[in-house]
C-alpha cells in the first residue's frame, strides 16, 4: 500500500476513536480528543509524516529506520515521528497499535478505558469501531459468553 493510501486508512482509523476529531493547525492534520492532539499527520511533497506519543513503546519504535524523536521538544515527552516516502509501504498494523497507545496516553481516563477494552477490535481494520458522541454515554463493550 502506498503512503497516500496509508494516509487515508490512518485518517479513518484515527477518527474512529471516541470523541476524536480532526483539526488543521499550521496546515497539518491534528487528530484530537478534546483539545489535546494524539496524532499529527502531514503529506507534503509525497512524504507522509506522522507524530504520536508513545510512552510505552518509544524505545523500540526509535530502533526502526523510519522513526525519530519528534522535533520542537516533543521528543523529550515521548513523541516520535514516522516518515515514509510516496512509494514506501507503511506498516499499518504497527501504526494502528501506536495510535491506540497515543490516544490512550492523551485521552481522558474514561475514554482511554473504553479504548483499552476495545483495543483488539480497534486494531482490526475490518471491525466496526465504537463511537461515543459528545455529551452522551459511550457504548459498553459486548462480552461473549462462549
Amino acid at each position: 500500500m502506498s503512503a497516500k493510501k496509508a494516509e487515508t486508512e490512518i485518517r479513518k482509523f484515527a477518527l474512529a476513536f471516541p470523541e476524536a476529531h480532526e483539526d488543521f493547525p499550521w496546515g497539518h492534520s491534528a487528530f484530537k480528543v478534546g483539545k489535546k492532539a494524539f496524532l499529527f499527520m502531514s503529506n507534503e511533497g509525497g512524504e507522509l509524516s506522522m507524530s504520536m506519543k508513545l510512552p510505552l513503546s518509544r524505545r523500540s519504535a526509535l530502533r526502526l529506520p523510519f522513526c525519530s524523536p519528534t522535533h520542537y521538544g516533543l521528543g523529550k515527552s515521548g513523541w516520535i515521528t514516522s516518515t515514509f516516502k510516496a512509494k514506501d509501504s507503511p506498516p499499518l498494523d504497527t501504526l494502528r497499535e501506536w495510535i491506540v497507545e497515543s490516544y490512550r496516553a492523551i485521552a481522558p481516563k474514561k475514554l482511554a478505558k473504553i479504548v483499552a477494552e476495545e483495543a483488539p477490535r480497534l486494531q482490526s481494520r475490518d471491525a466496526a469501531r465504537p463511537r461515543a458522541s459528545s455529551g452522551s454515554a459511550a457504548p459498553k463493550p459486548s462480552r461473549s459468553r462462549t
